[in-house]
């Protein structure tokens, strides 16, 4: 019988790419996003598509729903939709913070509850969320989301123990730089703070897109990410986590260096640029 993969956040990169790659391997893919006409090619590629905000619990319930009538399963769930707000973490206000981990935690957390119970009356299933290296490495200007892939990071290690007895299993996909449209929001979010006056070099390396991963040294094509989306929903006995890309592995490195050497590694790398701004 055809398995079947709910993915969230199919309008572009990992999303749409990982959508392709289920579909190119023979699952009955569900792809979703917030706006339906972003994903009409993927309806056209042989997906079926639905329109679903992870902020809204009745979008939610109606897509698994419609998905357990249809195909009368959900193998597999890909929390992939998710935005970065960037920024110093005083000049971030706190509603802003609150719509960050409304889509990137709760969203979630909203659809992991949702499927659970189809999982466990079958005695199987697999989650994926996708998490970030910055899940486990947060530096300065990345807190807010940090914050949110850190408690997703969380979520996950606290959910495969819980589900292991149903025969269900939770994984982590931890990219590293993605060379995707998803820096361009990241930088309308920055633009968008009311900015105090107190942390220009640190804006300066955020005003940079190539700083925060759009196609900069290191960034990976969204596909090689959906590939190992899909090898995380494939294989017998998966990981507990995926770091994908050579800047990922690196990055989950820098954790074991002591945090008072970090911490003064970026001050000298933003007194560099607060002396030297990009592109001068």
């Amino acid at each position: 019988m055809t398995e079947t993969v709910l993915i969230t956040g199919c309008s572009s990169g990992i999303g749409r790419e990982t959508a392709h790659a289920f579909l190119e391997d023979g699952w009955d893919v569900y792809a979703t996003a917030r706006n339906p006409a972003d994903i009409e090619t993927l309806g056209e590629a042989g997906c079926n598509v639905a329109s679903l905000d992870v902020t809204e619990p009745d979008e939610i319930e109606r897509v698994v729903d419609r998905i357990v009538d249809e195909a009368g399963r959900i193998d597999c769930l890909v929390n992939n939709a998710g935005y970065a707000q960037l920024g110093p973490i005083e000049d971030v206000p706190t509603e802003s913070v609150e719509r960050q981990f409304d889509v990137n935690v709760f969203g979630p957390h909203r659809l992991v509850r949702e499927v659970l119970p189809h999982m466990r009356e079958r005695h199987a299933g697999r989650i994926i969320n996708v998490s970030s290296v910055a899940g486990r490495l947060s530096v300065p200007g990345m807190g807010v989301y940090s914050g949110s892939k850190f408690a997703m990071e969380g979520l996950t290690d606290a959910l495969r123990p819980e589900v292991a007895e149903y025969g269900i299993d939770a994984v982590l996909v931890e990219p590293g730089p993605v060379d995707t449209a998803f820096v361009e929001r990241a930088a309308s979010e920055i633009e968008g703070l009311d900015r105090s006056g107190a942390y220009d070099s640190l804006y300066a390396i955020l005003d940079d897109s190539q700083a925060v991963g759009g196609g900069g040294p290191g960034a990976i094509h969204p596909r090689e990410v959906a590939n190992t989306i899909l090898d995380a929903a494939n294989v017998t006995d998966p990981a507990a986590r995926y770091p994908v890309g050579r800047a990922a592995k690196l990055s989950v490195l820098a954790r074991f260096v002591p945090a008072s050497l970090r911490d003064k590694l970026y001050g000298l790398a933003t007194s560099v640029i607060a002396k030297n701004p990009l592109g001068d």
